[in-house]
């Protein structure tokens, strides 16, 4: 493996990150209802530090054979996306928006995901924990929304 590689699209990770830092859930979302399951706030650095580095090392071995620009590609579309959400949630208080971005964000790990996994097996599963997370955070946007929608 190519650990530049990896530190590279690690460094990527940062522009999500520091987009969660400067747009946090504060008093409004706590003020929010939440479904029963939604998962307790010390868990989300957690997961998504351990998301950032599978999906940086998935993209490492990707963007290290030939003819994978299109995947890779793939991967920058879904970083820029996830980007986007803390901003529009958080920031905004947008749900209805944020729900829109999450869904798109959905679509891109998956096709990012087949992209990868055609290229190299692992790289396609160190991907799965990601899709599987996003999959819990679209349900909990749209939940979110829906307890709260006469409220906004």
């Amino acid at each position: 493996m190519n650990w530049a590689l990896f530190l590279t699209y690690l460094a990527a990770c940062a522009a999500p990150i520091a987009a969660g830092a400067l747009f946090r859930p504060g008093d409004w979302y706590k003020s929010l209802s939440k479904p029963a399951w939604t998962p307790p706030n010390w868990l989300f650095p957690i997961a998504w530090t351990f998301l950032y580095v599978t999906m940086s090392l998935a993209a490492a071995r990707v963007a290290d054979l030939p003819g994978t620009s299109q995947a890779t590609g793939f991967w920058t579309v879904q970083i820029t996306i996830n980007t986007l959400w803390s901003g529009v949630f958080f920031g905004l208080r947008r749900m209805v928006i944020g729900g829109v971005i999450i869904a798109t964000l959905w679509l891109a790990v998956g096709v990012t995901m087949i992209a990868f996994w055609q290229h190299d097996a692992i790289s396609g599963l160190l991907l799965a924990p990601y899709l599987i997370w996003v999959t819990l955070a679209l349900a909990l946007n749209w939940s979110v929304w829906a307890l709260n929608r006469n409220a906004q």
